[in-house]
């Protein structure tokens, strides 16, 4: 399947940074906007196919903007949040890959927190999986491996979402080898890349938060 028939943004409604790598990752996806979100789309210069939520975010200036995108309006008093209902949309739209843009930071912890824990989920569930802000980034690591792209210098923390074994960090200032990492330890917070980092684990749930312009550790 081509990648613009299977990747897909979600547009939700916290910051968004526009850098050359939030353009790089979102070229040639599918758009849905959830809720207030939408106002992201206008600065990434797309169209989104669906405008999904309760709109009780959605800025008064917004309101009438994009009149050739569907809505598909949720009473407030619902059962899942509007990002989590725009997931299911790109999944049954035939979503391999999510990145939900506007995941990260903002001023509700709640959400940004719920993001990162739906996201291990997604992944766990055989979904490719990236959130950004434009300035930072979250990829799940699971069993297995995994390889990111990040500058030298640039920093990134691995906070475990359970107890971690054989936790492998490689090409990073502060490698680590077959680590054990208890749950709640503060061990694999701000390291520092050496260029792409490579990561695998034997058990356990993880996630990478990278800030790649974030070059402090130089």
């Amino acid at each position: 399947m081509p990648m613009s028939q299977s990747t897909f943004t979600i547009l939700l409604g916290g910051a968004l940074s526009l850098t050359d790598r939030l353009r790089d990752a979102v070229r040639d996806s599918r758009f849905i906007a959830a809720d207030g979100g939408m106002r992201h789309a206008a600065a990434l210069g797309v169209v989104p196919e669906l405008w999904v939520g309760d709109f009780d975010s959605t800025p008064p200036d917004l309101d009438g903007a994009f009149p050739g995108v569907p809505r598909q309006p949720y009473p407030a008093a619902k059962a899942a949040t509007d990002g989590e209902i725009a997931v299911a949309e790109a999944i049954e739209r035939g979503a391999k890959r999510l990145i939900l843009a506007g995941a990260l930071g903002g001023e509700r912890s709640d959400h940004a927190l719920q993001h990162l824990l739906y996201a291990v989920e997604l992944a766990e569930k055989g979904f490719d999986m990236l959130l950004t802000s434009g300035s930072e980034e979250a990829v799940p690591l699971l069993p297995g491996s995994l390889e990111l792209d990040l500058p030298p210098g640039s920093l990134f923390s691995v906070p475990g979402f359970s107890e971690l074994r054989g936790l492998f960090i490689e090409n990073a200032r502060y490698p680590l080898a077959d680590f054990h990492l208890p749950f709640g330890s503060s061990r694999t917070i701000s390291n520092v890349a050496e260029g792409p980092v490579r990561f695998s684990l034997a058990s356990g749930r993880a996630i990478v938060l990278a800030r790649p312009y974030d070059l402090s550790g130089v």
